[in-house]
């Protein structure tokens, strides 16, 4: 079963309840480490919504507009954990970033945590 990367984003990633300013760490535009998707992830309601901006031509089941809507909280500084909704695939995952500096990763976990997949992530502007 592939996890698709909107999924692991896993962007994010990432709402904190009253959006913290620990969480803007999260926030930004993203480009995804093997060059086929870029993503926004900004607050959208109570939550972080990480938003595919680009998708490289030829990129299966993903596209522009996908979003992936987390509910993550911070458990220490550049680390969050929580769950992911990816309303395109009807689909949950448990979800950990890592942010530090300009570069991210996110891993996202399906079947009750036995698939899981990496994706690391550059700031981009």
């Amino acid at each position: 079963m592939k996890v698709s990367a909107l999924a692991i984003l896993s962007a994010l990633s990432p709402m904190l309840v009253g959006l913290s300013a620990t969480a803007a760490e999260i926030d930004g535009n993203w480009a995804r480490g093997d060059g086929n998707a870029k993503v926004v992830i900004a607050p959208c309601g109570g939550k972080i919504c990480a938003t595919n901006t680009w998708i490289k031509p030829g990129t299966p089941k993903e596209k522009t507009g996908d979003r992936l809507i987390m509910d993550i909280k911070q458990s220490e500084a550049g680390s969050y954990s929580g769950t992911a909704f990816d309303p395109q695939r009807d689909k949950s995952y448990k979800i950990t970033v890592t942010v530090d500096g300009n570069s991210m990763t996110t891993k996202g976990c399906i079947i009750a945590g036995l698939l899981c997949k990496g994706i690391s992530w550059t700031r981009i502007n």
